[in-house]
């Protein structure tokens, strides 16, 4: 009897804790899934695409610290009284890509931020355009904004971003567009009014260790064009560029001179120097009015790119400029960029 009221005892007791057991149970909750930042590489490096779509995202720019010393005439710091002037500016890109029945959907933002000092800083959106099937619309620099690789060179608008729309067709080592573009803020004579529209036309392409651009722009209300041939070619230790540009009168194309040579020598001493000495002549050099003077002017200088390491550099450049009628004027600056 002992031993079966033992067992019975037993049995009762376990099934009460059983039972209170069961009524205590948790369940854990399933986790959430994570989806982790997947590698995107069907358009380059550097991409990655945005959780949750097929759309892959790249974000890069440069750190970018200057002192311009010199002239006035050439610093570009008409505000500040003395020969020097330190500033650093900030930029960052992103650019979106997504694959369509029409080829890649691109879309760029970037946004650019300079500060002189502490307090004379400020923030502009540098590019904002789409891009699809060879069309791109938006606020995007103009085939008018490229040049040598030095920065002798003076070929080039007065102002290159512009609100624009065009088509330019790509093939390997050949491009060729046109554009329509809203010169708001470039050049207009005394009797016109900020309003204004251009077109221009852009071709170019390499051929072994030969490139060459061929840029034209037409002002519709200055009722002015510019045309400018550029030509680069690997010589020797280094790379001979040339470039030549006309303008039949001041207009947002150009406003430098009637008509202008450049030439430049782009020499690699190692893996990390270049050092690229250039020089350009000027004719009827600089706007009078609503024309172009009659003076003449020449400009030399020389350029020093050092990579210090990988996305690391240090440029310093120094230009003299000479015009026929006028105060010559030197100026240069040293730089420090980090890109990323």
């Amino acid at each position: 009897m002992n031993i079966k009221s033992l067992l019975l005892g037993s049995a009762a007791a376990l099934a009460v804790v059983s039972g209170a057991q069961a009524a205590d149970a948790i369940v854990a909750a399933e986790p959430e899934p994570v989806e982790y930042v997947r590698v995107c590489d069907a358009y380059g490096t550097g991409y990655f695409y945005i959780p949750g779509t097929e759309t892959c995202l790249k974000i890069n720019g440069y750190i970018r610290f200057q002192v311009d010393v010199g002239d006035q005439p050439l610093n570009g710091s008409d505000s500040n009284d003395s020969d020097w002037d330190a500033r650093t500016r900030g930029q960052v890109q992103f650019t979106a890509k997504s694959d369509t029945e029409y080829g890649p959907l691109t879309g760029v933002i970037v946004m650019q931020f300079n500060a002189d000092n502490a307090s004379d800083q400020s923030a502009k959106l540098d590019s904002a355009y789409l891009d699809i099937a060879g069309f791109r619309a938006g606020l995007f620099y103009s085939w008018w904004d490229d040049g040598l690789s030095g920065e002798t060179d003076d070929i080039g608008s007065p102002v290159t971003l512009h609100n624009s729309i065009r088509y330019q067709y790509e093939s390997g080592t050949f491009y060729a567009g046109i554009s329509v573009d809203e010169l708001e803020d470039g050049f207009y004579k005394s009797d016109e009014e900020p309003n204004n529209v251009g077109v221009a036309v852009g071709l170019g392409g390499k051929a072994g260790a030969f490139s060459y651009q061929i840029t034209a722009g037409y002002d519709v209300d200055n009722e002015e064009g510019a045309v400018r041939a550029m030509g680069t070619v690997d010589i020797g230790p280094g790379t001979l560029g040339l470039a030549a540009v006309y303008a039949s009168g001041p207009s947002s194309y150009y406003t430098k001179a009637e008509w202008a040579i450049a030439a430049e020598y782009a020499i690699k001493a190692t893996d990390k120097l270049k050092i690229t000495p250039g020089v350009q002549y000027y004719s009827n050099y600089y706007v009078a009015g609503d024309d172009f003077s009659d003076d003449d002017a020449w400009k030399v200088g020389l350029t020093v790119d050092y990579q210090i390491v990988d996305n690391f550099y240090a440029k310093a450049s120094v230009q003299y400029l000479d015009p026929e009628n006028d105060d010559d004027a030197t100026a240069g600056y040293f730089r420090l960029q980090r890109s990323f």
